[in-house]
């Protein structure tokens, strides 16, 4: 048994009066699975315990017991994460929100959905489409990750250069505080301007102001689109970027402008084996979804600036398993490079106009630090997603991207950026998030999370 060995069982202990044994875990195998996020790069302890929660009293009472231990709380969805927003402090238990599966309402009328906090994206968007709704926010984990962890970090996705992203859709939502109260957020109309908006303080918190367990997202009516794909190769990352810039400049509002470098396409083709096409530095995968001549318009106007930014090649396709065969080759793209080892993932956000500028300094960094740095991008929101791969065990590779890391960041900044678009900051973006936001915002921060947690029971350490 570990050193550490007494302190779980005795920490156990103080939970097994409240639950039964099968859902307070303290397994030592077990308590490593959950100890950390897909964010391995940021430190992370075993847990003392976790504690699997199915309702919203349980939640509460977890919450109410750790602070009555002086122990901390890490929520945990389904550990998608890449910040490590979801990484177990020292002695902290892990409340894990994987069983609170329900889909409790949806009401077609009002184009709302009320949904537990454990549901995977990807069921939700399937049941509300069977009631002909749509719930666009749909980030690359959208059929693991759920969609209380997509509130904690305010995720995007694909769609969100068009349709926004997860506060956009949160109407309201139940909420676990830190002394174990239970509150209810927002509202289910479709206008509300009562009191502050604490609802929208929650979503990107991070699980440090309180535990989400139950949401009512906004929806949107299912059909009314036809999505046509314009696709362009491109000789550099550069032009790619030069083509995103121009497109943005023009006020062409794509609902969805991706960009995929030559790495990721040639990782995800030796996996899954999609035939994708080769020998370009990158392709700028974008849609329309307009029906009608107006699609038909829009698409034309995105293959007329790939054009002229000197794309190699432009392709159109309207055909929906073409479309999701590229798409796929997006979604797939983090995953395949996993495959070539581990890989420490930015998540930087500039200015639209400074896309082609940062792939640049992107490539630049990769070469002054001798790294591999694969590029994808939600590039029409300008959120890129430089993905560092460091090959197993070695330190010093280890070591030299880390320094590409922190470079990309400044870089990021230099240019107007923020250091985190949709995974939030968590434990890796902490230096960033603290230059970027300044001693008197910090301060704000600090006084917002003293007002609501002045004993730091929630995931204490991440965010800010």
């Amino acid at each position: 048994m570990p050193a550490d060995a007494p302190a779980v069982v005795n920490i156990a202990a103080a939970f097994l009066d409240a639950f039964p044994a099968d859902r307070v875990l303290t397994d030592p195998a077990v308590l490593d699975s959950y100890a950390h996020d897909d964010a391995e790069w940021a430190e992370f302890h075993r847990p003392a315990a976790v504690v699997l929660a199915e309702t919203t009293e349980d939640v509460a009472t977890v919450v109410r017991l750790a602070a009555a231990h002086g122990l901390s709380v890490v929520p945990r969805g389904a550990g998608t994460g890449l910040s490590g927003g979801a990484n177990a402090l020292e002695g902290a238990v892990v409340l894990s929100l994987e069983r609170m599966t329900r889909v409790l309402e949806v009401n077609a009328a009002e184009r709302y959905v009320v949904t537990e906090a454990g549901v995977i994206n990807d069921d939700l968007r399937r049941v509300v489409a069977e009631n002909g709704l749509w719930y666009p926010p749909d980030p690359a984990s959208y059929r693991i990750s759920t969609i209380g962890g997509n509130a904690a970090t305010n995720a995007g996705g694909i769609c969100c250069v068009k349709y926004g992203v997860t506060r956009d859709y949160v109407l309201g939502m139940t909420a676990v505080l830190a002394d174990g109260e239970v509150v209810r957020l927002g509202r289910r109309t479709a206008k509300g301007a009562t009191g502050y908006d604490l609802t929208a303080l929650l979503v990107g918190s991070e699980g440090t102001l309180g535990i989400i367990t139950e949401l009512t997202l906004k929806l949107l009516p299912l059909g009314g689109r036809e999505e046509r794909a314009v696709v362009g190769s491109f000789a550099s990352l550069e032009d790619a970027g030069a083509a995103v810039a121009a497109i943005t400049a023009a006020g062409i509002i794509p609902s969805a402008l991706e960009l995929i470098d030559e790495t990721c396409l040639r990782a995800v083709d030796e996996w899954q084996g999609l035939g994708l096409p080769h020998g370009a530095a990158a392709l700028l995968l974008s849609t329309v979804d307009e029906p009608g001549a107006v699609g038909v318009e829009r698409a034309a106007s995105l293959a007329a600036h790939m054009v002229d930014a000197g794309a190699l090649a432009v392709a159109q396709a309207a055909a929906a398993e073409e479309v999701d065969r590229l798409f796929l080759a997006r979604r797939l793209a983090y995953p395949a490079l996993e495959r070539l080892g581990p890989v420490l993932t930015e998540d930087i956000c500039v200015p639209r106009r400074a896309v082609p500028e940062m792939l640049g300094r992107i490539r630049a960094t990769a070469a002054a630090f001798d790294v591999v740095i694969a590029t994808i991008a939600h590039a029409g929101d300008g959120n890129l997603h430089p993905l560092i791969i460091a090959p197993v065990e070695d330190e010093n590779a280890k070591a030299r991207a880390k320094e590409a890391f922190d470079r990309i960041v400044e870089d990021c900044r230099a240019l107007g950026g923020t250091v985190t678009g949709e995974h939030g900051v968590g434990l890796l973006k902490l230096p960033g998030a603290r230059a970027e936001l300044g001693e008197r915002v910090l301060a704000m921060h600090r006084d917002i999370k003293n007002a609501l947690d002045p004993r730091g029971t929630l995931n204490p350490g991440k965010a800010f």
